[in-house]
């Protein structure tokens, strides 16, 4: 499309975005973008309630995840974000992979009816048995494919941010 602002990764970018604030959304939890982003944390979500909980998000989107491998997917991650999300910090880290169609065009429809964001997020937590890595540009990380990024997950999350717990 000409004269368009954003790139397509731009768009992806946008996109993971919006999909993990629509969950967070319907689940009444705040979102916030931390600016500027130096920690390879693109989101916090925050929910009320006791010991306030709280989740940081690094989001990624693709259109080249590929078919599950024995029962994990694959992504490519930047090694600086790979080595943040690993810190050991109070509040948990995730990285949020959204699957995207190959094909632009499938990405996003609107209709009267619906708004449909296609395909699905996956997540995975690295701050326990992921060793440092240096002297390289990026790593392939493995995302079991039951980790899908929904309401529930989402919800069983921050539970488990509440209660303390290493993810």
């Amino acid at each position: 499309m000409k004269h368009t602002l954003l790139s397509v990764p731009d768009q992806k970018e946008g996109l993971s975005l919006v999909y993990v604030k629509a969950l967070a959304t319907r689940l009444g939890f705040m979102t916030s973008v931390p600016e500027p982003d130096r920690d390879s944390v693109d989101l916090r979500i925050q929910a009320g309630g006791p010991r306030r909980p709280a989740l940081d998000l690094q989001l990624k989107a693709t259109a080249d995840l590929g078919a599950p491998k024995d029962g994990f997917l694959r992504f490519r991650l930047p090694i600086k974000n790979y080595n943040d999300l690993r810190a050991d910090t109070q509040t948990p880290r995730l990285l949020v992979v959204l699957e995207l169609p190959a094909e632009e065009s499938r990405w996003m429809t609107v209709t009267a009816e619906e708004l449909i964001l296609r395909r699905r997020a996956y997540w995975l937590s690295l701050q326990r048995g992921h060793e440092e890595l240096v002297g390289q540009e990026s790593v392939t990380v493995r995302i079991p494919e039951d980790n899908m990024f929904d309401v529930q997950t989402l919800r069983a999350l921050m539970e488990q941010s509440r209660a303390g717990e290493i993810l």
